[in-house]
């Protein structure tokens, strides 16, 4: 079983071996987390030539040579050629991550099925045995976390910050905390009334309690 974390790979240097339609996946995903990229491929879709076009990658119109390597924290040999993949997985270092598209038994991390909403991210993976059935649940949950949720949860990001300044006791952070968290909290929609009014009403009972 794979260990799950969350990379934070912005301004971090990754290599995107091959330029083919599963390389252009990978490549907006990455673009994504705002990673450094370059791809190296003799050829690049249409996608990608316009990412290159618009500088938000770096293209090396070659074919792939272990030196490629050399400023890569992150490596993704995504071609259909499994020489080249293979070559990829030797050239590797073992500080390097690596993702051998066909072969997973080579690579040492697996790119999951994402589900993103705002700050929302969740991640599903079936280990390698069907990625089709990571796919299926993918869009059960794209359906029940709609944008809506995405933005509940920028929302509820930024009550956290207001209220980690602003609200020195501790026992009532974690009651405005769970109050906002509550499945009710997010089902009425007007949150920023609602929040005001869970503000009002702790102000209150500070008040009441001190008036004790």
């Amino acid at each position: 079983m794979g260990y799950p974390i969350m990379l934070n790979v912005a301004n971090q240097s990754v290599l995107v071996v091959g330029g083919g339609k599963v390389a252009e996946r990978k490549i907006y995903g990455l673009l994504e987390a705002k990673a450094k990229i370059t791809v190296v491929a003799p050829t690049i879709t249409t996608g990608i030539e316009q990412l290159a076009a618009d500088k938000k990658l770096i293209w090396r119109q070659k074919t792939f040579s272990p030196d490629d390597m050399k400023e890569a924290w992150i490596v993704i040999a995504a071609t259909n050629n499994r020489a080249v993949n293979e070559a990829v997985a030797k050239a590797a270092k073992p500080y390097q991550l690596i993702n051998i598209v066909d072969d997973p038994e080579r690579s040492n991390f697996h790119v999951p099925a994402v589900v993103r909403r705002g700050r929302l991210t969740i991640a599903i993976s079936t280990g390698g045995a069907s990625p089709t059935i990571a796919r299926q649940i993918r869009r059960r949950l794209e359906e029940l976390y709609d944008d809506d949720y995405g933005r509940y949860i920028d929302f509820l990001y930024e009550c956290r910050q207001w209220i980690l300044r602003h609200v020195r006791d501790e026992q009532k952070r974690k009651e405005l905390f769970k109050a906002i968290a509550d499945e009710s909290f997010c089902k009425r929609g007007n949150w920023e009334e609602e929040f005001e009014q869970l503000l009002e009403n702790a102000m209150k009972e500070e008040i009441r309690r001190k008036e004790e």
